[in-house]
């Protein structure tokens, strides 16, 4: 079962994320033990877009690699719960992939992972919660990674 509306605005050879980012999501959801269905919007976008967004709805004038929009609404006819939407800025992603030297794909699903915890309740605004949403994305990452290699 697919849980995410993949809007790709970037360029069609990133349409391949749609079967990843459904497997990390999965991941994510098994790890943390939550088993209802979960929906969830991606957007890819570029540079210019996010900076767009990040005006608008943040108002902080740049552009971003991730935004996220939290959600809970619960369907009463299917059980399912939109939790958001996350865009992410492939221009971004690119740029922080050589910047710290690892593939595209690790920066585009750590972005993927990163907006989806936030559409789940997790922040980052203290240090204690900084810790815990960081230290989750790399496990649920290492365990998608250790999965693919099985």
């Amino acid at each position: 079962m697919e849980n995410i509306n993949f809007i790709n605005e970037y360029d069609p050879k990133y349409d391949y994320l749609i079967k990843e980012y459904n497997e990390l999501m999965k991941q994510a959801l098994n790890h943390l033990k939550l088993d209802k269905d979960y929906y969830i919007s991606v957007t890819l976008v570029n540079n210019e877009e996010i900076h767009h967004i990040n005006k608008e709805y943040r108002k902080i004038d740049r552009p971003t690699d991730v935004i996220s929009f939290e959600d809970y609404i619960e369907d009463p006819f299917d059980n399912s719960i939109d939790i958001g939407d996350i865009f992410i800025s492939v221009d971004r992603a690119i740029e922080q992939a050589n910047d710290y030297k690892h593939s595209l794909e690790r920066e585009l699903s750590f972005l993927f992972v990163h907006g989806l915890l936030h559409c789940l309740g997790y922040d980052h605004q203290d240090s204690e919660e900084e810790k815990e949403m960081f230290n989750l994305q790399e496990v649920i990452l290492d365990e998608y990674a250790r999965r693919e290699r099985v």
